[in-house]
């Protein structure tokens, strides 16, 4: 009787035996066929082509366009303030009132001082009354002089009289002429008061203007429509008025409507510029281009404006261009200060080839789709990429439209193998921007036009103006 471990070792060799018998059977069947090749399935879709304007995105900073500082014209101590803080006022509303007792006993004091002025120039006008009359009758005196030298002057020809009487007659005329000369005198010294005292009315009553200014200053009311800030002085204190360095009282900030700042780097600047020489692309400095901005809580763009104006130059510390948008801030929801994220037409509206970002491979710096040709083969073809639109990856070169592109499957094929498709369709996504725009028409301009010139200033001075090209100006020759 064999043992327990006989009888295992055994058992193991014939299991062994059959296993290798069934490996060897199963080896010459199947190298008895050919392999037959899987085929790899993906899924293929054209791109979709649609009309579009690219919207380019921006950060920017709401702020107010009136901002002012309230500050006292004069100075004196602060008497009252009539304001609530933080809530909105309008143009006119008074905020503060200064003691006005000081400014009043001045206006006071330049109405006395008219009437003293006008007082001398009646006296004045008297005096020169006095004068003309005076001169009359030295006048009258000078002409019975006359006559009685010249009848003295016949009677001494024939003896008629001594010469001490004609020496007595030449003596009256010399008095009569010199009281003439006086009267003149005193004419002249009349009209000079008369000048004088008309000088001291002309500025009585400047000064009565300057105290009436003075008196109305000491109520300091709201330049502009705004909310207004809290008080930073209040009742009791003396403050200073009249120069930049005034006691401020609070601030006032404009909501209606609003400005947004942003800076677009040298690269858009450069772009939006091109685009405009080509005329695909009207210059945000020549039209208003519109806008849409967002919160940074809100979903989609709801504030719609449109650009304000672009600056003049590139800031050389940051290498970006300053822009700005206007919006209506109708509902006062946007404060300045805050961040917000601005859309820009980033170009006119054109065919554009977009795909999905999945369908997109990257190799190094390079970007590749997968196309599928008429044998099912499978090529790899460099593309070159735009933003996003409509939820799909705007395709700048490297596909018509026309192919079709690997769209799922990506992981499982590469250049030159045979693929089984099936196809799909790539739907945009709804966007919150429009696919189309036109610059805002004039009557909807919310920008502040320029103020008329005030008669008898000339807009451009002769000597100010630049000559014409080829031109010398009679500076330039002389």
């Amino acid at each position: 009787m064999k043992s327990y471990s006989e009888f295992m070792w055994q058992a193991a060799g014939f299991v062994t035996s059959a296993s290798l018998f069934f490996v060897v059977g199963c080896t010459q069947e199947v190298s008895s066929k050919p392999p037959v090749p899987v085929a790899i399935k993906v899924t293929v879709a054209k791109p979709l082509v649609m009309p579009i304007v690219e919207w380019d995105e921006y950060t920017g900073r709401l702020d107010a366009i009136d901002s002012v500082e309230v500050r006292a014209r004069v100075s004196g101590y602060l008497e009252s303030t009539h304001f609530d803080e933080g809530q909105m006022v309008q143009s006119g509303d008074l905020l503060a009132i200064i003691d006005q007792r000081p400014f009043k006993a001045e206006h006071n004091a330049a109405k006395a001082r008219l009437e003293e002025a006008t007082a001398r120039l009646a006296e004045a006008n008297s005096l020169y009354k006095q004068a003309i009359a005076e001169k009359s009758d030295v006048n009258a005196q000078l002409t019975l002089a006359d006559r009685r030298l010249d009848r003295v002057k016949r009677l001494f020809a024939r003896k008629a009289v001594t010469k001490e009487e004609i020496d007595v007659t030449e003596s009256e005329q010399l008095q009569a002429t010199a009281a003439i000369e006086a009267a003149n005198a005193k004419i002249e010294s009349a009209k000079a008061g008369i000048a004088t005292a008309q000088a001291a009315i002309e500025t009585a009553k400047a000064n009565i203007e300057s105290a009436v200014l003075n008196l109305k200053y000491t109520q300091i009311r709201a330049p502009i429509t705004g909310r207004i800030s809290r008080r930073y002085v209040t009742e009791g204190n003396l403050i200073s008025g009249g120069t930049s360095l005034s006691t401020l009282i609070t601030t006032i900030v404009s909501l209606k409507p609003i400005h947004c700042y942003f800076d677009a780097n040298e690269h858009d600047f450069l772009k939006y510029v091109r685009l405009a020489r080509e005329g695909k692309r009207a210059s945000s400095r020549d039209v208003k281009n519109p806008v849409y901005v967002a919160l940074i809580d809100e979903q989609g763009y709801p504030h719609n404006g449109h650009m304000d104006f672009v600056d003049n130059r590139i800031d050389v510390n940051t290498g970006t261009m300053r822009g700005r948008a206007i919006l209506a801030n109708e509902d006062e929801l946007l404060t300045p200060g805050l961040f917000v994220k601005l859309r820009l037409p980033g170009s006119g509206r054109y065919d554009a080839v977009l795909i999905p970002d999945s369908a997109i491979g990257s190799d190094q710096s390079e970007k590749f789709v997968y196309v599928i040709d008429e044998q099912g083969v499978v090529n790899r073809r460099v593309i070159s990429t735009g933003p996003i639109s409509h939820g799909l990856r705007i395709i700048r070169s490297g596909l018509d439209g026309s192919e079709e592109i690997v769209t799922r499957g990506l992981q499982r094929v590469y250049p030159g193998i045979t693929v089984e498709t099936s196809n799909e369709t790539i739907e945009p996504v709804a966007s919150d921007l429009p696919d189309n725009y036109v610059p805002v028409p004039k009557e909807k301009w919310l920008s502040r036009t320029m103020a008329k010139i005030p008669k008898g200033i000339e807009a451009n001075a002769e000597r100010y103006r630049l000559p014409q090209s080829g031109t010398n100006t009679k500076a330039d020759k002389e």
